[in-house]
């Protein structure tokens, strides 16, 4: 395995990497300077966000990517940026004691990391402990119960399942492949607000050195979905693509079921509309299309994402709650379809 410590002794002092296993302790990596739970990243450790990001039981995610001195990574305007070896993706989850008033603190829970290895890419997690101090390497996962406020006031009380190493493939295969996924210009094409201002993200890089090109027209962006001055179907393609797209493409661990939920694809049926399912089963709600024109009661796809059951609900893994805004979109896309 690689060694991420030497991942941070390359982006600092430009050395040569080595390869050989991971640390057992987050803070052993040099990625976060100060007090760990801060997350004040180290010089050269690049904070990131996503246009529209992937729904884990409400958790909030703090993202940073390092990348190899003098390598930077290769556009592609349709899919997965081409990394470097020795790129490392860091995102930590957590959950703010208050979602109304982020200034009163917030809990981690896990840090992932994913690591661009000789063989490919390779994740390693990281759990945090209770006092704050410290996320150790822990391939088996967790469950942990975690207490907040949310954006209405409401008092929440819930279970949240840190999935185990193995479990890292079912969102993040293509084909034979393990890739990332939010490191692509759709999902990157926006702005972020930087020490020194506000600044579009791909334009950061292209200026930092940290992307090869940069086309001056036609950067692909997705919207952000909870914008509600953007069309309907674009912030419903949006949500899709980030929660469902990776698995349902041609490419995904979920291609067999012939339905594509990604932004590039143009096909009606595909995309579900009346398409009848692969397989029956409890899975299909005994409904007979993935999505019915009109009306989300009778789609399939609706009716997975609005339940807990592990043997229905979707996606299958990294979702313990129902995404009630998620559902409200994806309603209202349906509804607004002609018949």
């Amino acid at each position: 395995m690689l060694a991420i410590a030497v991942f941070a002794a390359v982006a600092f002092s430009g050395k040569s990497p080595d390869f050989e296993a991971p640390k057992q302790k987050l803070s052993d990596y040099g990625f976060f300077t100060g007090r760990l739970a801060d997350l004040i990243p180290a010089k050269k450790v690049i904070p990131y966000d996503l246009n529209s990001a992937l729904f884990s039981n409400y958790a909030e995610k703090s993202r940073f990517i390092v990348l190899p001195e003098g390598e930077p990574a290769i556009y592609n305007p349709d899919s997965a940026f081409n990394m470097p070896v020795g790129t490392v993706l860091i995102k930590n989850f957590y959950f703010p004691a208050d979602f109304r008033h982020p200034e009163k603190g917030r809990k981690i829970l896990e840090t992932r990391l994913l690591v661009h290895e000789p063989a490919g890419w390779n994740a390693l997690p990281y759990i945090w402990n209770k006092e704050q101090t410290e996320a150790y390497y822990d391939v088996a996962g967790d469950t942990r119960q975690v207490q907040y406020t949310d954006s209405k006031g409401k008092k929440v009380n819930t279970s949240y399942v840190i999935p185990n190493k193995n479990q890292c493939k079912g969102c993040h295969s293509s084909g034979n492949r393990f890739l990332p996924i939010g490191i692509s210009a759709r999902h990157l094409n926006k702005d972020f607000s930087y020490a020194d201002g506000a600044e579009n993200q791909l334009t950061f890089w292209k200026k930092h050195g940290l992307l090869n090109e940069l086309p001056e027209d036609k950067i692909p962006a997705n919207c952000n979905w909870q914008d509600e001055s953007k069309p309907l179907e674009a912030r419903a393609r949006a949500y899709l693509d980030i929660n469902c797209g990776h698995c349902h493409n041609s490419a995904g661990p979920a291609n067999t079921s012939g339905l594509f939920l990604d932004i590039h694809n143009k096909n009606e049926t595909s995309l579900g509309i009346m398409k009848t399912p692969v397989a029956a089963g409890r899975g299909s709600g005994n409904l007979d299309y993935a999505i019915v024109p009109g009306r989300p009661d009778k789609s399939i796809l609706l009716y997975r994402m609005n339940t807990t059951d592990p043997g229905i609900a979707m996606p299958e893994i990294g979702r313990e709650q129902i995404h009630k805004e998620g559902i409200e979109l994806i309603s209202r896309w349906i509804s607004s379809m002609k018949q």
